[in-house]
């Protein structure tokens, strides 16, 4: 034990209320819950299929009975939402596959609503892995069209709402999909059904795991014109405003981490839900680091997920939501 040597004479000591675990949690500003966790999946055709994503690892490629497993187990950790991803082998210029009522995702829809009626089942709106090209949208003299595009969507969105989704969540970034979608959904009696815009969706180097899990990646050119630069902040501010004014319950900002600061202006500009996509990258660069034992991955999975909550996430879409959820429980 070190001599004191001198007494400071201080008033504020915020040392006093970091000294036990006790008084830590009686202080703790934000909490990181089950609750608040959304499980993104891939699913593909099948029976009895459980595929290991190379890119992703400890995440697979299921067929609709192990989505079933899935989704059991999701609500008996506290988790209370799926966001699912359809692996898609039959790709075309036009995306005809993404509408068909009797494809892949409508099937697991139907199927884990039925399994799991109390588990909120949600749907990526996008066409990219439906196209033969790999982009969200149709593409016309190397021009990704977007009034076109939406009419696709919104047959998509519909398709889902029919098999039973709960939520459509469009990840696309064309200009006004979002109420052609709310229009869609209201003149067919699915006023019921909310959508998860993907607002500020931006152009990331870290979507590369996922583009490998689902085999969507673009086979010409970027997809910079239609997410958004990474620079620009003003810019998803207008583009949550524009989600808003069209009918967007809930919107979201993808990536999260690097992107913090969106959330957090966007949480104190609009008085809506905010979401957050703890993307495949990021996901994928943790899952590195703790397999060479850089760093304690449950540690930085905490940490991550915890910095995204403070930021302003009212929800986050992430590929450890298993894992969290297990340690949360304790």
């Amino acid at each position: 034990m070190p001599k004191q040597l001198f007494k400071m004479d201080l008033i504020h000591r915020p040392r006093r209320l970091r000294r036990t675990e006790a008084v830590r949690s009686l202080v703790r500003e934000t909490v990181l819950d089950a609750g608040s966790l959304i499980y993104p999946m891939f699913v593909m055709e099948g029976d009895g299929v459980r595929e290991p994503i190379d890119t992703m690892p400890g995440q697979f490629r299921v067929s609709v009975d192990e989505l079933i497993k899935e989704g059991r187990e999701l609500l008996d950790l506290g988790i209370p939402a799926v966001n699912l991803f359809g692996y898609c082998e039959k790709k075309d210029d036009l995306a005809t596959e993404a509408y068909n009522p009797k494809g892949l995702i409508p099937r697991a829809v139907s199927a884990l609503k039925l399994a799991c009626p109390e588990l909120c089942v949600q749907t990526d709106i996008a066409l990219d892995p439906y196209t033969n090209h790999g982009h969200d949208g149709l593409v016309l003299n190397c021009e990704i069209i977007n009034d076109e595009t939406v009419e696709v969507l919104c047959k998509m969105a519909l398709s889902h709402a029919e098999a039973g989704a709960d939520w459509v969540a469009p990840s696309d970034m064309m200009d006004g999909r979002v109420g052609a979608i709310r229009e869609t959904l209201d003149a067919n009696g699915f006023e019921h059904v909310a959508i998860l815009a993907y607002t500020a969706k931006y152009a990331s180097a870290f979507y590369g795991p996922f583009r490998g899990a689902l085999k969507s990646a673009p086979k010409k050119g970027d997809k910079k014109t239609y997410q958004m630069d990474p620079a620009n902040i003003r810019e998803a501010m207008k583009e949550i405003q524009i989600d808003i004014e069209e009918g967007a319950d809930v919107v979201m900002i993808k990536p999260a981490l690097p992107y913090l600061d969106v959330i957090a202006l966007a949480k104190q500009e609009f008085d809506v839900p905010i979401a957050a996509y703890n993307v495949s990258g990021e996901y994928a660069m943790i899952k590195a680091a703790a397999e060479k034992g850089w760093i304690d991955g449950d540690k930085a999975m905490m940490e991550s997920l915890l910095s995204i909550r403070r930021a302003g996430a009212d929800m986050i879409l992430t590929y450890f939501a298993k894992d969290a959820a297990a340690l949360l429980r304790g």
